[in-house]
């Protein structure tokens, strides 16, 4: 065995670094549309507010047909102002 060919790995590619606090939070950019019957561009439309968070409905850019949800939860409590 030759002990060159057994090279380490750059620091930026390490487990120890591509752990989930990196990422956070991800958005859609394409989703699959039953009706177009493709992927296709979403567009980003705030649903609701609620206690655990915003919830967002994901919308086809062709149709304006839902084709996904997610709720963004925040983690600063909701105050609520009286």
């Amino acid at each position: 065995m030759d002990p060159k060919r057994f090279v380490r790995p750059p620091d930026h590619l390490s487990p120890s670094n591509s752990g989930m606090e990196t990422y956070k939070d991800f958005d859609a950019t394409e989703l699959y549309c039953p009706a177009c019957k493709q992927a296709v561009p979403v567009r980003k439309r705030l649903l609701l507010v609620l206690p655990e968070g915003d919830k967002y409905e994901y919308l086809c850019a062709y149709c304006a047909g839902s084709v996904g949800t997610k709720i963004d939860r925040d983690n600063n409590p909701l105050t609520i102002i009286s």
